[in-house]
């Protein structure tokens, strides 16, 4: 089938940049990354982190967003393209659909997590974290967990959101959005940041996060680190691809790959100067507790903090904005690809992949109470089944089919088209890191995160 011919292209140059750090920046940067780099090595694992990003992130996410420019379509319709051009078999138009279909499956689950911050939000505005003790803290996010519908509400309420973006196109929806939420984003952890070197104890919280303990450092600290570089860029989601099908001709892709990854960085790190700096303003409060230092530890603390009400719903209130920016980007592919291949409109598009997503949500509704118990597959629950098979699985798989296909099989031709505005000696180093390099680290992350989960 002929592929419909795609008009929409952002209209600034800016707004890819916003749109892709908004793709990239989510729950994992504001918490999991101050979290690991606090507890393997601080400043060594950020360089270590630092130099996984150069050789796999960012090689790998031009290769993405180059074949979304160059199909001019969504993931599935852009592969199908670029390997026809190429005279390659339609074999490869799998990494498309694979993107696409990993996108899908993190919405899914993705947005039942996200509701959570919507509850947070309402919860700090009202003044409910005033006088929170560990039991207080740790039973109220229990009770959310545990309680069914108002899980589906806060589930329901983030896919609207996210579906009343899709539903206005790139110009009028996607680029409006990204333009509001991602300064909004950043004005917010500035005026946290402040926060909490007002408020919190900076100095401690700026030497967990960035002393050099190379003595931390371990096999294991080195795989988290090339793992989260891999992860923390959307890469493999089919959203950058989207993203790029969007980006002008004459943007050069390498600059702005760059700058997007050192965004995506940046508020990785400010976040941890946000974070700790108020973790250790509260004695007894463990900055090495993962997942519930923002639900269960940081409640504690805003709960006695001066001004506490006021930060703690701004605080949440970014969480919710960076998690919003993700899901949006999670559900353009799939949209797209019902709108280019099946002429749907966006609205009933959106509506019929968001009404999908959230029947594939209730069973993550559903492993955090009734079902976790649930031994699905080497005791993983659905909810675990479903972060195991997009993360560990079709993500890893989708970048190094990437990484092998541009570096290996793709036409010179088109390829050398697209990056035309980047210097001979660039493309040169990106290209040989793209061929040899980022296919061996990405497949050694593979191969890792398949052991570990199966070994015992």
């Amino acid at each position: 089938m002929k592929r419909a011919q795609q008009h929409a292209i952002w209209g600034r140059r800016g707004t890819f940049i916003l749109a892709a750090t908004g793709s990239a920046v989510g729950l994992g940067n504001i918490w999991k990354f101050p979290y690991i780099t606090g507890e393997n090595g601080g400043g060594a694992f950020v360089l270590m982190y630092l130099l996984c990003i150069c050789l796999i992130g960012l090689p790998v996410m031009v290769a993405e967003v180059m074949l979304g420019r160059r199909g001019r379509a969504n993931p599935i319709m852009a592969m199908e393209e670029v390997a026809r051009e190429s005279g390659n078999s339609r074999g490869w138009t799998l990494i498309g659909w694979s993107s696409v279909a990993a996108g899908f499956i993190i919405l899914s689950y993705y947005s039942v997590i996200a509701g959570w911050t919507l509850e947070y939000v309402t919860t700090a505005a009202q003044g409910g974290f005033a006088g929170f003790d560990g039991d207080a803290a740790t039973g109220t996010f229990a009770a959310l967990q545990g309680d069914v519908s108002k899980l589906v509400r806060w589930q329901t309420a983030f896919l609207c959101m996210t579906a009343l973006i899709i539903m206005f196109g790139v110009t009028r929806g996607l680029e409006t959005a990204v333009r509001i939420l991602m300064p909004l984003l950043f004005v917010l952890l500035i005026v946290l940041l402040g926060y909490a070197a007002y408020a919190g104890d900076f100095v401690a919280g700026f030497k967990f996060l960035f002393n050099f303990r190379f003595s931390d450092l371990s096999f294991e600290g080195l795989s988290l680190a090339l793992g989260h570089a891999f992860f923390t860029l959307s890469l493999g989601m089919g959203a950058i691809m989207a993203y790029g099908s969007y980006m002008p001709h004459k943007t050069s892709i390498m600059k702005t790959v760059l700058t997007v990854g050192c965004l995506d960085t940046l508020v990785a790190l400010t976040a941890g100067l946000v974070i700790f700096p108020i973790v250790f303003a509260s004695p007894g409060v463990e900055p090495g507790a993962g997942p519930s230092l923002m639900f269960i530890s940081l409640p504690i603390v805003f709960g006695s903090m001066p001004l506490g009400t006021v930060f703690g719903t701004v605080f949440f209130l970014l969480i919710t904005v960076a998690a919003w920016s993700s899901t949006i980007s999670l559900l353009e592919p799939a949209v797209a690809y019902l709108s280019e291949r099946f002429r749907f409109h966006r609205v009933s598009a959106s509506l019929l992949i968001v009404s999908c997503a959230w029947l594939l949500g209730l069973t993550t509704v559903f492993s955090l109470n009734r079902w976790q118990d649930m031994d699905l597959l080497a005791g993983m629950t659905p909810f675990d089944f479903s972060a195991f098979i997009t993360e560990q699985v079709l993500l890893p798989v989708g970048a190094l089919a990437m990484a092998v296909y541009v570096g290996w099989f793709m036409g010179k031709r088109p390829l050398r088209r697209e990056m035309k505005l980047d210097s001979g000696l660039w493309f040169g180093r990106w290209f040989k890191v793209l061929r040899y390099v980022s296919p061996v680290l990405i497949l050694a992350v593979f191969l890792l995160g398949i052991f570990d989960k199966f070994a015992g």
